[in-house]
Formats: C-alpha cells, sequence, structure tokens
C-alpha cells in the first residue's frame, strides 16, 4: 500500500479544525497553517506540524487543503505574495473546501493547469457538529481524475460527496443550499413565534414543524440553539451577507430573478447592522423577538 499523501491545511477555524483533526486521526501527515497560530494548538498536540509560512507548507505537500473565509481570503491564500498555487510543486493538488466565487475557482483552476497542479474546488456543508462527526456534504468540481485519485481524503471528512461536474459548479451548489438555508432561518422564527403567540407550547410547535411539510435542516438543527439564545455563534452574519452577496452575483450572471433571495438578504443585512458581524447567525431571528417582545424560550416565550 502506497503512504498516505503529504497534506497541508490552511485555515484552521470553526470548519477546518476538525477536518484537519480527522484527517490526522486517519493517519495523514498534516502541517497546518493560519493567522491565528492558537487555533492550531489541539493539532498540534494531536501530531500535526507547523507551517511558518504558506510557501513552506505549500511546498512540501502532495495535497494542499483550505477552508477560509471567503473569496478574497482565497485570492490571497492562493495567488498572493508567496501564496500556495506558485509553491506547489508540478503533479500536486489543492482542495479548497472554501465557500468561493465561481469566477475565482475558474480563474484558479487556470493558473493550477499552467503550473501543472490540479484545483479542486469543494465546497463542505452540513455545520460544524457535523465536521466533528467526519459527516459532512462535500460538493466537487473539477477534474474527475483527481477527484478519483483523492476520494479516500473526501471519504474521511465527509459523508456524501458528489463530484458536480466542471469547475465553478461545486460553489453554484453550495451557494444555493445556502440560499434554501437563510430562507428557511429567517422565517423559522416566525413559524415559532405565530405558535408562541397563540399560546401553543414552543416545544410542541418545534415538534409539529418536525413532522410536517414545514420540517428543513434548519427546523430539525437550528431550534435549539434558538431556545438557548445563543443563535448558533459557529457561523456569523458577515459570513451569512457574504454568501447572500455570491448568490446575487451569481442569479445577475444568469440573468435570474430571486425575489426569496433577495427579502432574505435585506433581513440579515438588517440583523448585521442590528447586531454587529460577528453576531451569531440566527439573529435574524432576533429580530422578530424583538419585534413581537417575546423571547422564542420553552415553554412559553419570555417577555422582553
Amino acid at each position: 500500500m502506497s503512504p498516505k499523501p503529504r497534506l497541508f491545511f490552511v485555515g484552521v477555524g470553526n470548519m477546518g479544525n476538525p477536518m484537519a483533526a480527522n484527517l490526522i486521526q486517519a493517519g495523514y501527515p498534516v502541517t497546518v497553517f493560519d493567522v491565528t497560530r492558537g487555533k492550531a494548538e489541539n493539532l498540534l498536540q494531536l501530531g500535526a506540524q507547523w507551517a511558518d509560512s504558506l510557501a513552506q507548507g505549500a511546498a512540501a505537500a502532495d495535497v494542499v487543503m483550505a477552508s477560509l473565509p471567503g473569496p478574497a481570503q482565497v485570492r490571497e491564500v492562493m495567488l498572493g505574495e508567496g501564496g500556495v498555487l506558485a509553491s506547489m510543486r508540478p503533479g500536486t493538488c489543492v482542495i479548497d473546501t472554501s465557500t468561493s466565487a465561481v469566477d475565482l475557482v475558474r480563474e484558479l483552476v487556470a493558473v493550477g493547469q499552467r503550473l501543472q497542479v490540479d484545483f479542486l474546488e469543494a465546497p463542505v456543508t452540513n455545520a460544524v457538529d457535523f465536521a466533528v462527526l467526519g459527516r459532512l456534504s462535500i460538493f466537487v468540481g473539477g477534474d474527475l481524475a483527481c477527484f478519483e485519485k483523492h476520494r479516500p481524503i473526501f471519504d474521511v471528512v465527509g459523508e456524501k460527496i458528489f463530484h458536480v461536474g466542471a469547475p465553478g459548479n461545486g460553489a453554484t451548489i453550495k451557494l444555493l443550499t445556502n440560499l434554501l438555508w437563510f430562507v428557511s432561518a429567517a422565517a423559522i422564527g416566525e413559524g415559532l413565534m405565530l405558535g408562541a403567540k397563540a399560546g401553543v407550547p414552543l416545544e410542541t410547535v418545534w415538534e409539529a414543524i418536525k413532522s410536517s411539510a414545514g420540517n428543513s435542516w434548519v427546523a430539525q438543527h437550528d431550534v435549539p440553539s434558538i431556545f438557548a439564545g445563543h443563535y448558533d455563534p459557529s457561523f456569523s452574519l458577515a459570513l451569512c451577507c457574504k454568501d447572500l452577496g455570491l448568490i446575487h452575483d451569481i442569479a445577475a450572471s444568469q440573468g435570474v430573478n430571486l425575489p426569496m433571495a433577495g427579502a432574505a438578504q435585506s433581513l440579515f443585512q438588517q440583523a448585521k447592522q442590528t447586531y454587529g458581524e460577528q453576531a451569531a447567525e440566527l439573529h435574524v431571528v432576533r429580530l422578530i423577538e424583538e419585534q413581537a417582545g417575546l423571547l422564542l424560550r420553552p415553554p412559553h416565550g419570555q417577555a422582553l
């Protein structure tokens, strides 16, 4: 059996950290880098090595993986001075799990081809708890042979893995799934509030939603964060608004009007302006709570 490829993991925050941890525990030799070294301490304790720079880590790697906040960071890491792509050896591969922009993905694939470096976009979904469990859904766009070669890596961090075709398709699919997530997140508070104001116990409202045509991933996964009052700090309003902007860009490029996306974008921007960029994503529900004067806390809500 051939040895496992040497991995360089860039960006070990909320999503990247558990992915890197799972790869270390699966026996991959992993080197890590993040602008905040403290985020990597648990990985170093698990056996990861630290790279002092992007160029150092990329030059020694067979596969570079990245988990970054958005297109600006992806561009800087991949194409900036001392960046990843120019530092890699021919025949190596990048797997970028960030939520990026379609045009940027295609640009990075083209740059990689000139340098004889494969570039796979591989945005992930299903939140931090699924990342910890190695049960992410992953949308891989790019060369099929490269994807098949590195399928064992994807199998460590993901449960449902889709090769979605040409570069850019992964970003499109990830963003349309986020659109449905954000619309649902903006609406779930309205349904809960309607039930609470009618005097129905909130736990009963929630169970009814999950057992009906109104069920969704948001209903299953996010309502406990609303009831707890922490609104899911693993994902920020800044990231929500960034992704909604990318969704708008895709729609504009395709000449498609998305009124639900526009409504969600307006609400998330209002929440960001009210509570700050780093406030948790479900503060979009907090807007509803403040308007109604009632916190959605079981059993019957708490007056503000």
